[in-house]
Formats: structure tokens, C-alpha cells, sequence
């Protein structure tokens, strides 16, 4: 018999290789599976930094974990994300990021926007330096609402600190100047507290503002005729992408600079105080932990970190003709020679 002017055997026999080449709806990608046979837990880890795999971000996240008796590839496994210090490519980066569904997301920096303005449901640990209740990210530091929560760095000691800190460097400094980018709604807790710490001190402040890296030239270059003699560049996300060129900047320039990253003084930069890298990722880990045992991110309050790190680059500080004082240099986590 023919069908259609197909023999029958042609017909089933097409019609079975057809069907074959259907996706069959339940042939789904297996969840990955451990070394205990259990089934991986999935953390994304989200950063807007260029990739690199022994970055503190990943090394403190994997230590933090196992002491908490959490061990890769038979715990969980790490999704890398990075954003390339590429801003225009977050939005891409967030959404391929989302449609792996992974169980909980870990990230820092910049990129936490967004992944927040993504509308996404899946639990987000962050780290950020700022208020994320000012910044729109939870509804309060004790009860975020949301499936938001992390690890704040709350600016306004730390700018005060930062202040004191650097006018024991440069003791001869009777004008500061405060770098930030206005754009940033944070910024209303880095310029009232500094003028605060300054006057104690005797010095005057002087706020520069930089909203793209276009402007960075044109604010360095105003330094002289300020009479600017020192720096506190505030730890704002622009400045964190573009820190190479800020300390190249500063180096130019020849003006000593504090910083709110130690990742400032790894490129060059003269001085940081800051968050323990280390003890803030370990915070992380634990509340990565807390949700991946079923805890809701809206119920784990927003917490600061408890360790920080004074980190100096006698190096650079020799290129500037400064000589650290044996108070700091005794006072210092770090000396890079």
C-alpha cells in the first residue's frame, strides 16, 4: 500500500526518524551531581572585575565554606560570571547568569544593580560599600524584605578614619581633596562626615567630582591650582573599574592618595584602609551556607564587616618623597616594598 505516493514502510519509517529528532520534554540537562553522589549546589558568583580564578573574591568564598564543612565538587560548585570591568556589558552578563537558574548568587561591586533591577527571585548575598537601604537594594539593614542580603560597608567612620589616617602620613597637608562621583547616591555619607574629621584636624576639604573617566584628567589636573596636597579618593564602583588610571593619575601628579580598596595599592597606589577582604568574604560564606540550608535572604539582616586592614606601599611612598611614620608602619596588616 502507498500513501500519498509513499509506500507504507517509507512512511513509518520517516516518521520515526522525524519523532527521533523531537526534543523530548523531559529530556532536561541532569543536575549536577557530587562526589558523594548528592546532588551540587549551584553558586553563581557574579563580578563585574575582570576574570581571574584565584581572585580573594573566589579563594576567601572557598575557604569561608569549608570551614563551615561546605566542599567544592562534593558540596558545590562555583559558576563564574565576570562583567570585565566592562559596564556595558553587566546587563548581558546578569542575564545569561539567570538563565543558568542557579541556587544562590554571590557579588560585589557595581554589578549588584544590576542584578537587582533584573527583578530576579533568586536569593543575592552581596558585598557593598554603602548603605543598600539609601541605595534601594533592601527595605532595612535588620529585615531586607527582599532576596537581598549581604554584607554593608557603612562609609562614614571610614571616611573619618581614612581622614585621620591620612593626615598622619602627610602631617604637612592643610588642604584635602575628596574624590567622588556624584552620581552615586552614597555620596551624602562621604562628604559630611570627612568635613567633620578634617576640621579636627585642622586641614580644610576640598570636594572634586568625577562622573565619568572622561573626567578623571580634568579633576587630577585641578589638584596645583587647589593647592590640593593630599587625596581621599572615595570607594565609589567608578573609581574601582577605572583604578589603574586613578593611580596612575595620582602618581603623575605626584599627590599622595588614600583608598578605600586595598586593590588600589596592589595597582600602585600609596595607602588603603579597609574591609578585611578575607574576613568580609567569610561573612559572605556563612550566609551562603545559611540559604542553601533553607534560610529566607529577607529574614538575615544586613551585616558590617568586623575586621579591617591598613595596607601601604613604601614603594610608591618612596617615589613621593615620603617617609612613613613608625606609628603607621606598626599599625600596618600589610607593607608592599
Amino acid at each position: 500500500m502507498r500513501v500519498g505516493g509513499i509506500g507504507r514502510r517509507e512512511f513509518i519509517g520517516g516518521a520515526a526518524a522525524c519523532l527521533g529528532s523531537l526534543p523530548l520534554a523531559h529530556a532536561q540537562p541532569s543536575p549536577p551531581v557530587g562526589t558523594s553522589g548528592a546532588r551540587l549546589a549551584r553558586i553563581a558568583m557574579l563580578s563585574g572585575a575582570k576574570s581571574d580564578p584565584r581572585s580573594a573574591f573566589l579563594t576567601s568564598l572557598r575557604l569561608g565554606l569549608a570551614e563551615l564543612g561546605r566542599v567544592e565538587d562534593r558540596d558545590f560548585r562555583f559558576e563564574m560570571h565576570w562583567g570585565e570591568n566592562s559596564p556595558d556589558r553587566f546587563d548581558a552578563v546578569v542575564a545569561e547568569l539567570l538563565r543558568s537558574k542557579p541556587d544562590v548568587i554571590v557579588t560585589q561591586g557595581p554589578i549588584l544593580y544590576n542584578i537587582h533591577r533584573s527583578g530576579t527571585q533568586i536569593p543575592v548575598v552581596f558585598g557593598f560599600s554603602g548603605d543598600p537601604v539609601a541605595g534601594g537594594l533592601v527595605e532595612s539593614l535588620r529585615r531586607p524584605g527582599g532576596n537581598l542580603t549581604g554584607i554593608s560597608i557603612l562609609l562614614g567612620e571610614l571616611t573619618q578614619k581614612r581622614i585621620e589616617l591620612l593626615t598622619e602620613l602627610v602631617p604637612q597637608a592643610r588642604m584635602i581633596g575628596l574624590l567622588i562621583n556624584p552620581n552615586n547616591p552614597i555620596n551624602e555619607t562621604t562628604t559630611a562626615d570627612p568635613q567633620e574629621a578634617a576640621w579636627a584636624k585642622g586641614v580644610q576639604l576640598s570636594i572634586l567630582k568625577i562622573t565619568s573617566a572622561d573626567d578623571s584628567e580634568a579633576a587630577f589636573a585641578a589638584l596645583a591650582p587647589m593647592h590640593i596636597e593630599a587625596l581621599l579618593v572615595s570607594p565609589d564602583p567608578l573609581f574601582f573599574i577605572g583604578r589603574e588610571r586613578i593611580v596612575a593619575l595620582a602618581s603623575r601628579q605626584a599627590v599622595p592618595a588614600m583608598y578605600g580598596w586595598r586593590e588600589f595599592v596592589d595597582a600602585g597606589g600609596l595607602i588603603s584602609y579597609a574591609p578585611s577582604t578575607a574576613g568580609t568574604y567569610r561573612q559572605t560564606a556563612d550566609y551562603v551556607a545559611k540559604i542553601l540550608n533553607g534560610a529566607n535572604p529577607a529574614d538575615l539582616p544586613v551585616q558590617q564587616p568586623t575586621k579591617f586592614e591598613l595596607v601601604i606601599n613604601l614603594k610608591t611612598a618612596k617615589a613621593l618623597g615620603l617617609t612613613v611614620p613608625q606609628s603607621l608602619l606598626a599599625r600596618a596588616d600589610e607593607v608592599i616594598e
